[in-house]
């Protein structure tokens, strides 16, 4: 499954993930933001279990606001399985 997510409060406009059946995150897209935080990022996480990625980077901040692009990683993986219960 592919989902697209617009981020909320950090400098990253989108993140575009896919899940397979498994619950694997196969590959994960960043728009915006850091480029190098990015690009590590997406291959940090490239076929991993998304709940995994998910439980790990919940809460992550970034400096003095109250979210950060791993953080904002983790809401996509949330919202993507509960809008895709089959995965």
């Amino acid at each position: 499954m592919t989902y697209h997510y617009k981020t909320i409060g950090v400098c990253a406009r989108n993140m575009t993930l896919n899940i397979d059946q498994s619950g694997i995150l196969r590959d994960l897209a960043v728009e915006g933001g850091c480029h190098g935080n990015a690009r590590g990022m997406e291959l940090l996480v490239k076929n991993r279990d998304a709940r995994e990625v998910m439980k790990t980077l919940k809460g992550v901040k970034c400096e003095k606001r109250s979210t950060s692009c791993p953080d904002q990683l983790a809401c996509a993986i949330e919202e993507a399985l509960q809008n895709n219960p089959e995965v």
